[in-house]
């Protein structure tokens, strides 16, 4: 099973890091996106390979009044590409 690279998994962080902060939950994504919850468990987990599309970065963007290069990690250099665990 194919599992996220480091720089996808940075981006599902930033997501759900202003999720939290907005206090919304994966429910409330899922509405924005038109997608199940259980979905954006999956989008989540470290374990799935599923992850957002631009337009779905996008949308969570205009929820959010943010960029969606907010989303993007901050580091000066690329990031890895490996595969994390």
């Amino acid at each position: 099973m194919a599992k996220k690279s480091a720089f996808e998994l940075a981006i599902v962080d930033r997501v759900r890091e202003m999720r939290k902060k907005y206090k919304k939950s994966q429910t409330y994504i899922a509405m924005i996106l038109d997608v199940t919850d259980g979905y954006i468990g999956q989008i989540e987990s470290t374990k799935s390979a599923s992850m957002y599309t631009y337009d779905q970065l996008n949308k969570i963007a205009i929820e959010f009044n943010c960029s969606p290069k907010d989303f993007m990690p901050e580091e000066a250099s690329p990031i890895s590409t490996n595969i994390k665990d």
